[in-house]
């Protein structure tokens, strides 16, 4: 089982420099470097201090510097907020910096306030986001770039630099609905599976997944397919639980606001069911490194987990994640 860390920037009552917060995050990005991890994840968030990092690529450069062999992975890029051309030439660029290291996820977005800010209206977030990855990889592999679509147009322009990996970096779509899943699947796409669903949930979208790669002609075979779960981990489950319930609580104050919920509906709480409490009983895998590591066990065999994306609620959770767990799944 290949284990990344989906890498957060939040900023909760802004109580330290923020600052503090990056180095914080490179910290633990120079540990998952020296140790068993496949990758960093960096999540891409605007207008909010429930994770304040608008570039993955910037940060992607700087993680890049400090590590060596680990794989720097966007989680994702929010394709829809940018130009196609320049998304293009800054992962590429953020490639060639890292050695060829770079996975790319990109994704589609879903926060109000982002949306509104950028001018992108909401009916328009899936014909843009699938438009500018077709011309992303266009402008990897095409020596110039033509292009004809519904937002963009292009003659003959060439894109630099390429990226180092050829033909280009591997690439995922963030899914969550029914409607995403079969488009990835239908494209051949692999995908990022988010971390809001509970075990049941996962597992049922990836049996679409592969039931939908199979009907378009391609195989799940070889695939890394990343499922992003919340973690909480603390030496007895009192603390872990409460660590896991200011967490909970914190992604839903900030998604939750009238300026920040989802303007693309993304399921995070069923109606008639208490928020807080289904992230505790269904999505984050709290307890002691020994009841997290079964759960973790558990759901290789249940829901085929083969390539587990932490984020972790605390700096404890990600060092017993480290010291802990990661050994029994390596």
């Amino acid at each position: 089982m290949k284990l990344g860390v989906l890498q957060f920037f939040s900023w909760p009552e802004r109580r330290v420099d923020l600052a503090t917060v990056y180095a914080r995050a490179l910290e633990r990005i120079e540990i998952m470097d020296q140790t068993g991890y496949d990758a960093v994840w960096l999540a891409e968030h605007h207008f909010s201090s429930f994770s304040v990092c608008p570039s993955v690529h910037m940060v992607g450069t700087l993680a890049a510097a400090r590590t060596k062999r680990l794989r720097i992975g966007t989680a994702v890029s929010l394709a829809p907020f940018y130009h196609p051309l320049r998304l293009a030439e800054e992962v590429a660029l953020l490639d060639l910096l890292s050695g060829g290291r770079v996975n790319w996820g990109a994704g589609r977005g879903f926060a109000r306030v982002e949306f509104t800010a950028f001018g992108v209206p909401p009916e328009e977030s899936a014909s843009r986001f699938r438009e500018t990855v077709e011309i992303v990889l266009k402008a990897w592999t095409d020596e110039k770039l033509s292009f004809t679509g519904q937002h963009f147009h292009f003659d003959d322009v060439e894109v630099l630099p390429k990226p180092t990996q050829r033909p280009h970096p591997p690439v995922w779509m963030a899914v969550t609905s029914e409607s995403a899943i079969d488009w990835a699947a239908g494209r051949g796409f692999s995908i990022l599976m988010d971390p809001h669903s509970t075990g049941p949930e996962i597992g049922a979208k990836r049996r679409r997944y592969a039931d939908k790669l199979a009907v378009a002609g391609f195989s799940e075979a070889g695939r890394d397919i990343p499922i992003a779960r919340l973690v909480a981990i603390a030496d007895n489950t009192g603390k872990a639980a409460a660590v896991a319930r200011s967490g909970a609580e914190w992604i839903l104050n900030s998604y939750l606001g009238a300026q920040h919920r989802p303007v693309i509906h993304r399921g995070f709480t069923p109606a008639g069911v208490d928020p807080i409490q289904r992230y505790l009983d269904e999505v984050i895998l709290h307890g002691t490194p020994d009841k997290v590591g079964d759960e973790i066990l558990r759901l290789r065999e249940e829901i085929a987990l083969d390539y587990l994306l932490c984020a972790p609620l605390s700096h404890e959770s990600f060092m017993l994640l480290t010291e802990k767990v990661l050994p029994r799944l390596s």
